[in-house]
């Protein structure tokens, strides 16, 4: 192995949860839960494949907070009950088995929310009709509904239900670290953007006004979880229902966004871009990972997008990247690491094994079980 491999394999530390090596699984959403948010028994088998594949550490797809409006899919897991919670312990302890920390992944999806058993609308920051169309192998339909303006109050039982979640996470379910979800056009996500955020009141305006609240619920998690787990965010410019969006203020946002974050006591952030190489913005220059790595110095950073290649994940994290996280690259090669330390070539990714439905296929467990 050559010396930038040799380092992606090496052992790392985000804030006393030590990982093997600094390779991690992404959070992908696969809608297998029971209809009530509990885990199933193929989502055990799935991630647990990654852990004896040689992982380092598995984030988990995005689990909805509370029984109000945070849940984003049917099927969707959660970790809004003391019973969804006791539903991961086995799996984090399975992981922990073969070596593997886990991290919970909460999100709240806000106006993207396109199958919720508890409410018949959805909140955002303002009541803006969220772009494109909805995600048919999320079960979804049409175009997304306009959601109503969250106010004051829903925005506290928000803040709560992140709280409530990652205490559940760290005490019950047997989670090593907990990430919230800032990123890809979810509710606080959309707090952050400009044109999904028309608030004139403390929550909107300036960019430094609008990642208000994604500072609120790190700094309440933080406080609620002590020194129990690492707790960090995840951040990204495009959505998934806005592929190509990119922050309006350039390197401004990114130095107000990840220096807020920093400030707030982030112990890592996770950057996810389409190719995690490529400058964060039109005209050129540092990628995101880069500068998130500038303006949070001190700070974890994970990066995703596109680092199945091993050329490019060194890249990556010679600019900065602590820890890579693999999407694509994870469901085709759930022994990635294993593979690398050997010397040999990944699979392709075939994108069909997310349709029809994006669920956990049968096929996927296979192949763990024959390699």
């Amino acid at each position: 192995m050559n010396d930038s491999l040799n380092q992606i394999l090496s052992a790392t530390d985000i804030k006393g949860a030590k990982l093997r090596n600094r390779l991690a699984v992404a959070p992908m959403t696969r809608v297998s839960a029971t209809p009530e948010g509990a885990p199933t028994q193929a989502m055990h088998d799935y991630y647990l494949r990654f852990a004896r594949g040689g992982f380092g550490l598995v984030i988990t797809e995005g689990l909805y907070t509370d029984g109000a409006f945070s849940q984003g899919y049917l099927n969707q897991p959660g970790l809004a009950d003391d019973e969804q919670a006791r539903g991961w312990a086995p799996i984090t302890a399975a992981l922990h088995e073969q070596g593997a920390l886990a991290f919970a992944q909460l999100m709240h999806a806000g106006a993207l929310s396109q199958g919720n058993r508890f409410r018949s609308h959805g909140v955002a920051p303002s009541a803006v009709q969220p772009k494109g169309q909805q995600m048919t192998f999320y079960y979804g339909k049409g175009e997304y509904a306009v959601p109503h303006e969250i106010g004051e109050e829903e925005i506290a039982q928000v803040v709560q239900g992140f709280v409530d979640s990652a205490v559940r996470a760290v005490g019950i379910a047997g989670f090593d670290g907990i990430e919230i979800h800032g990123a890809n056009g979810y509710l606080l996500d959309q707090f952050l953007t400009a044109h999904t955020n028309l608030r004139t009141d403390r929550w909107g305006g300036p960019v430094e006004q609008r990642v208000g609240l994604l500072v609120e619920v790190l700094t309440a998690v933080k406080a609620a979880v002590g020194d129990q787990a690492p707790v960090g965010i995840r951040i990204s410019q495009g959505k998934v229902n806005d592929f190509t969006n990119k922050w309006p203020g350039g390197e401004h946002d990114a130095q107000a966004i990840f220096g807020a974050l920093a400030r707030a006591g982030a112990d890592f952030i996770h950057v996810t871009e389409f190719e995690a190489w490529q400058p964060a913005f039109t005209d050129g220059g540092d990628s995101l990972v880069a500068l998130a790595r500038k303006h949070a110095p001190g700070v974890s950073i994970i990066a995703n997008g596109g680092l199945h290649d091993a050329q490019r994940a060194g890249q990556v994290r010679v600019a900065g990247a602590d820890v890579l996280a693999l999407g694509r690259g994870a469901l085709a090669n759930p022994d990635m690491p294993d593979l690398w330390q050997r010397g040999l070539a990944p699979r392709v990714f075939d994108s069909a094994i997310l349709g029809p439905i994006a669920d956990i296929k049968e096929s996927e467990l296979a192949l763990a079980a024959v390699d």
